[in-house]
């Protein structure tokens, strides 16, 4: 059992400073057992991660503290980059031991360490962390004509009707072929650009946008094209000045792990002129790939024929991507592309991730790269090795996939304090640029829609059935309830708060394809736009929101209570997560009034203590200025 009064490792009375550390830097540690446990040494354990060293370090004996024995000492953290195992041994002197770690007491060494995250120096983009990202998938998003398909890789079909239902169903050979296309273009984001401004947008990021056979745009045709039915090389430019002009950046999804397997590298089919892999053995891009058998038998992403992984260790593959001149990494930034979000980042090497932070610093000093992590990132292992991620090398920061699942389960009925977990784990182990760079987010295109998840009673077991699904009218009504709850969150936390295309207009669907239809125009939901963008507004004109320090104030049961201070002002996230009332109690260091900049309502303190009565899904955000 954890005893928080022996060792706390987020308590700056335990360990300085609060989690991640910079390479160098002094960290100090205190323990308190209690003295009727007789302990008369206490040492400190610790084991590098990369270098695989293992060392021990006294604690000296420092004074008691009521009925417990305080031990401490300093540590100077490695001055390259580590991720440090620690945990206690204390010795009463019979020569007795017990051991201390993240279970509480053990008989054993290292059954659960502490982790602590070294990282180097670096610089981080300050721009996207602090403003709102906007996620589009850009078939589905806007079109401003119905496109022809005509001459396209892929054997496409082009949808006449905006809102026709979606292809789902395999073909005759089991495959779900995604040949189906609705018409978005490059030119329909741009017409929107002013209405994603007014949302307080500030950052775009574009699901693939290069040739390819599918309308998810994954399987990768040519990184040097944008596909012709999103339009031109000149009309990304132009959307990306066009955004400029808004305060609008444009990040780009990089796959760099696999292409098509009707690319113009791989070929399969003979659709380019050119000879691919497939096709010959003297092909220039035979040797970015791997056959066991050739051509039929390949490495493949997870298996899926038409994805062939590539060998990022081939030196003309990172030449082509990243080193070169005019690489594709660097031939995008320079027009007028901000960043790239990494597509599954776990099956890219250490050294090519390292290699396109480099390639894209070099481009743009401030370009961002980000990277498509599941889990935390920290000490994320993938393929039997420990990454690097977020080390000062490679990634600026990640997608916060364990933010969405926590915070949906707190408003599906769970408990804040898991909340509160999850995400302190993260702030603990994460850089603080690397936690206030996440891409932090309801949903994307690869999980079911958020107000989906919020309003049903369950998941339909049956795929047709999930196609055809839509929430009653009373589901419906309580998803946009926790959904503005979900929204609130996202916009107040460190991070930035990404939008899928459609939650804002109450966009509904499960997984994926049913998570990508066609933007809704014409028919939003209103309410929930203005939500959206109230507190889009909120996020782009108060620095507390945008870089604020942030702190836990109170979480229990349905109550969840966090606030953001800086540049003079506080501002407190209350959130009633339950289906009925709840009162709460909430400190204040003095008598003034504090405003809940949601609804315009006074809150006025009364004996050091502001007493909230919360309705059913009720949220506030209460100022707090100290001017």
């Amino acid at each position: 059992m954890r005893d928080p009064f022996l060792f706390d490792p987020r308590s700056e009375a335990c360990k300085r400073p609060f989690g991640a550390v910079e390479c160098g830097k002094t960290i100090s540690f205190r323990v308190r057992p209690l003295m009727r446990d007789g302990f008369s040494r206490c040492a400190l354990l610790v084991r590098r991660e990369f270098s695989c060293e293992e060392a021990e370090y006294p604690l000296a004996q420092e004074g008691m503290d009521g009925e417990r024995v305080r031990f401490g000492t300093e540590l100077s953290a490695p001055r390259e980059a580590e991720l440090l195992w620690y945990s206690f041994r204390f010795t009463r002197a019979d020569g007795s031991e017990r051991f201390y770690d993240r279970s509480g007491w053990n008989d054993g060494r290292e059954a659960d360490p502490f982790q602590i995250t070294v990282y180097e120096k670096s610089v981080v983009p300050q721009w996207f962390g602090e403003g709102v990202t906007y996620q589009i998938f850009p078939d589905r998003y806007a079109r401003l004509r119905v496109p022809s398909a005509e001459g396209l890789i892929g054997g496409r079909t082009v949808h006449e009707g905006w809102d026709e239902p979606l292809e789902w169903r395999p073909d005759k050979n089991g495959e779900v072929q995604n040949r189906d296309f609705f018409g978005g273009s490059l030119e329909g984001i741009a017409a929107h650009l002013d209405d994603l401004a007014a949302m307080g947008v500030e950052t775009l990021y574009l699901n693939p946008i290069f040739t390819a056979a599918s309308n998810h745009r994954y399987d990768t045709a040519d990184y040097r094209e944008i596909d012709p039915m999103l339009g031109t090389e000149d009309d990304f430019r132009a959307l990306c000045e066009k955004a400029r002009a808004r305060g609008i950046r444009v990040i780009l999804d990089g796959v760099f792990n696999h292409t098509g397997s009707r690319s113009r590298y791989f070929n399969a089919d003979g659709f380019y002129p050119e000879l691919g892999a497939a096709q010959s053995r003297s092909s220039p891009y035979f040797a970015w790939y791997s056959f066991s058998d050739w051509p039929n038998e390949y490495a493949a992403w997870w298996g899926v024929r038409t994805l062939p992984a590539v060998n990022e260790g081939c030196a003309s593959y990172a030449d082509f991507i990243v080193r070169g001149e005019d690489s594709v990494v660097r031939h995008w930034l320079r027009r007028g592309a901000s960043g790239w979000r990494l597509d599954v980042a776990d099956e890219l090497p250490d050294g090519f991730l390292e290699a396109i932070r480099t390639a894209a610093e070099e481009t743009d000093a401030e370009a961002l790269v980000l990277g498509e992590v599941w889990e935390d990132a920290s000490n994320k292992i993938a393929y039997s090795a420990r990454r690097r991620y977020l080390l000062g090398r490679q990634l600026h920061g990640v997608m916060n996939y364990p933010f969405r699942t926590a915070l949906l389960a707190y408003l599906r009925g769970g408990d804040a304090d898991e909340f509160r977990e999850t995400l302190e784990t993260l702030r603990e182990h994460y850089p603080r640029q690397a936690f206030y760079s996440l891409m932090n987010f309801l949903g994307t295109h690869d999980t079911p829609r958020a107000l989906t998840v919020l309003g049903a009673e369950e998941t339909p077991a049956e795929k047709e059935s999930r196609a055809a699904f839509r929430l009653s009218e009373a589901e419906r009504a309580r998803g946009i309830a926790r959904l503005k709850l979900a929204a609130l969150v996202l916009f107040t936390f460190p991070g930035s708060p990404t939008v899928y295309y459609g939650d804002e207009a109450g966009m509904e669907g499960w997984e994926d394809p049913f998570c990508r239809g066609t933007y809704p125009w014409g028919r939003e939901d209103a309410a929930l736009k203005s939500w959206f963008s109230l507190l889009g507004s909120l996020r782009r004109t108060r620095k507390a929101l945008r870089c604020g320090d942030f702190a836990w104030r109170y979480t229990a049961g349905p109550l969840l209570v966090f606030s953001r201070e800086g540049d003079g002002e506080r501002l407190t996230t209350v959130v009633n997560a339950s289906d009925a009332p709840q009162a709460l109690l909430l400190p204040c260091s003095d008598a003034r009034v504090r405003e809940d900049l949601l609804s315009g309502r006074p809150f006025s303190p009364e004996n050091g203590v502001i007493s909230l009565s919360l309705a059913p899904y009720e949220g506030l955000l209460l100022e707090e200025c100290f001017t």
